[in-house]
């Protein structure tokens, strides 16, 4: 994947000064060991949506750190040979059922290892580690913020925690956002999105920074189709114009119906070599 679409004029992105809801650069405290303490009279008195010369400097800086730890994991990841994916979504599209579903696909789901991110509670994680999987959690509400995403240094955390010598695969499940999630680089290898039918057509128009940023997009809840107004054909083609190269592969995580076609993606995934992602 190319870097990601942080500083275009959209109106999207932390590159506005945005901040997904923070007020200051107490945004990205869990950044401090890294970067120094930014503190109030260097950005001044911006609210979260108001930029400056300074405060665009500092943001410049955090994604630049973020872009050197998320390259020392890829390749930890590259030397352990463990294919990564940043799983990413809005809250409820069904990215943990897919992980189920996906692990009891598998002969070996032991062999697969799941990050976790949740703003709070170890939901998610326990029935994942439920269904088989090495999981190491991150709450952003621990520490880091109550961040609407996961960064590199996160992930650089929860990787100490996971034995990369007993897995074949690694998932980043990101915490459900549609924003700021694809800002972030991770260090992960490719980058797909759940994607629910009950979102509706536009999201593609309305979150193109999300929907640019992935290699794939699994259209989700598929099994709602006959009790939902919603075209499919108009879906796509919205995708086609913000993503035009983007795999799509529908499925129902429920049902069942299109799983193989995902878990044949990720076997060649996992036999292609990997490359560098963003």
């Amino acid at each position: 994947m190319g870097r990601f679409h942080r500083h275009d004029d959209s109106g999207h992105g932390h590159g506005h000064g945005h901040g997904h809801g923070h007020d200051s650069d107490e945004a990205h405290d869990h950044h401090h060991d890294e970067l120094g303490d930014h503190h109030h009279d260097e950005l001044g008195d911006h609210s979260g949506y108001e930029t400056g010369a300074d405060r665009i400097v500092v943001l410049e800086r955090i994604f630049d750190e973020n872009d050197r730890r998320a390259a020392e994991n890829r390749k930890l990841l590259d030397d352990a040979g463990v294919l990564t994916i940043n799983l990413m979504s809005s809250p409820g599209a069904g990215k943990t059922t897919v992980l189920e579903r996906t692990l009891g696909a598998f002969a070996a789901p032991e062999r697969v290892g799941i990050i976790e991110g949740d703003i709070e509670t170890s939901i998610d994680a326990d029935r994942l580690k439920a269904a088989g999987a090495r999981v190491s959690l991150l709450n952003t509400a621990d520490g880091f913020g109550g961040e609407c995403h996961l960064d590199a240094p996160m992930v650089a955390d929860a990787l100490k925690r996971l034995d990369l010598a007993d897995l074949d695969l690694l998932f980043v499940e990101n915490v459900g956002n549609l924003v700021c999630p694809a800002e972030f680089d991770v260090g992960a290898h490719r980058s797909v999105m759940v994607y629910a039918i009950t979102e509706g057509e536009e999201k593609p128009l309305k979150y193109p920074v999300m929907f640019r940023a992935v290699d794939v997009v699994l259209v989700n809840k598929l099994d709602l189709l006959p009790h939902l107004d919603f075209d499919l054909g108009l879906f796509r083609a919205n995708l086609v114009q913000v993503n035009p190269g983007v795999e799509v592969i529908e499925l129902s995580a429920r049902t069942g119906e299109g799983l193989g076609s995902w878990t044949e993606w990720l076997t060649a995934a996992r036999t292609a070599p990997l490359a560098s992602g963003a």
